[in-house]
């Protein structure tokens, strides 16, 4: 078995938005979704250089969905492959693995 790819923590974040998106994730819906969770700006840039790199990594494909009757507004739609979920998932073990027994330490934190 081919181990899953190492995901960066913001193209964790697209990943989860696309899954979160469901079968109709679109780069307006995954930008919509990150700057609601994330509070923060997203650039078009950002999002779409890490959409390429993670379709080069064979773990988000796209497809092309025409606008009814009108060629010109035709939208990438987004996905994730087996592999997008591996990767996805050996990077939530990771972080739970990491994450485990510090609840206290975190919880005290101050903000």
């Amino acid at each position: 078995m081919v181990p899953p790819f190492q995901l960066g923590a913001f193209e964790q974040l697209v990943v989860l938005a696309i899954l979160g998106q469901g079968p109709e994730a679109s780069g307006v819906g995954i930008t919509r979704a990150l700057e609601r969770t994330t509070r923060r700006a997203v650039s078009r840039g950002a999002l779409y250089t890490t959409l390429n790199r993670l379709e080069a990594k064979g773990l988000v494909p796209w497809r092309l969905r025409l606008a009814k009757g009108d060629w010109r507004r035709a939208r990438r739609i987004y996905s994730i492959t087996s592999r997008g979920l591996a990767a996805i998932r050996a990077a939530r073990r990771d972080w739970a693995c990491l994450a485990s027994g510090l609840e206290d330490v975190l919880d005290t934190l101050p903000m």
